[in-house]
């Protein structure tokens, strides 16, 4: 960086930053924010696919859904690590907040995060079965795919290089929810997976957020997001009716 370039000015021609010494307060927080809401998101995600587990039709869907558990707390882990380097208490963040926690079934849509962590608004729902898990978390697992595609290009270095290490592991998550979708359409209850389908979709739509644009300049100015959460979500919304077609279901129409 030039020693006559502001940080900021450095942020906003594509620099990237790789040790927490030289961040500016406003870019910190931020920081912390997407750290946050992915380090939430992600155990809560596997909290609660835990009591689903033994719903498996067999032991290596079993086997497959505990993996899915492990690696998802370790991606956790991964940025935790992180936000350890920025003064967060990595042993005890797990204990502070209750990850199980959810909203009723037939709650309202609400952008809102959790009351008690950062955790995206779709993991405030509980799943309802095998069937119904594997359609949420092949929703969810396209559009993490989607998201983290945007977060490894941010401009902290460190943490994109942990996004970058997640990608595949997420990206397999996405593949045996896709595997195990299409045996259930072959064995089970079109009109059950499509009510789960219905069900989800709009609530894996508002993980991507607000189309807010002063909060999304302020971002792309620091480096942190490139893209916006409407570019991001049509992304998401294309790329799942694909898949779905392709699997003889229906997703729903556009609003």
């Amino acid at each position: 960086m030039n020693d006559e370039m502001s940080i900021e000015s450095y942020l906003a021609a594509g620099g990237v930053l790789s040790n927490p010494s030289n961040v500016p307060p406003r870019y910190r927080a931020e920081l912390m924010t997407i750290m946050a809401s992915f380090v939430d998101s992600a155990l809560a995600g596997a909290a609660g696919f835990v009591d689903i587990i033994n719903e498996g039709p067999g032991i290596k869907s079993r086997m497959a859904a505990a993996r899915i558990v492990l690696e998802k707390t370790a991606n956790a882990d991964r940025v935790l690590q992180v936000m350890g380097d920025f003064g967060a208490d990595t042993e005890r963040y797990v204990d502070h907040h209750p990850w199980t926690a959810r909203l009723d079934r037939d709650a309202g849509l609400d952008q809102s995060r959790s009351k008690h962590d950062r955790r995206l608004a779709v993991f405030n729902y509980p799943l309802e079965g095998w069937a119904d898990a594997v359609v949420m978390n092949l929703l969810m697992g396209r559009a993490v795919a989607v998201q983290l595609a945007e977060l490894s290009m941010n401009s902290y270095q460190p943490l994109a290089e942990a996004f970058r290490s997640i990608q595949p592991v997420e990206a397999h998550h996405a593949r045996l929810a896709h595997e195990g979708l299409a045996r259930l359409v072959q064995e089970g209850d079109i009109s059950m997976l499509t009510e789960s389908i219905h069900y989800w979709w709009p609530r894996v739509a508002i993980s991507f957020g607000t189309d807010a644009s002063d909060k999304f300049e302020t971002l792309s100015a620091l480096g942190l997001r490139h893209r916006s959460n409407s570019d991001l979500r049509t992304r998401w919304q294309s790329e799942m009716r694909g898949v779905l077609r392709e699997l003889g279901l229906d997703a729903p129409e556009p609003a």
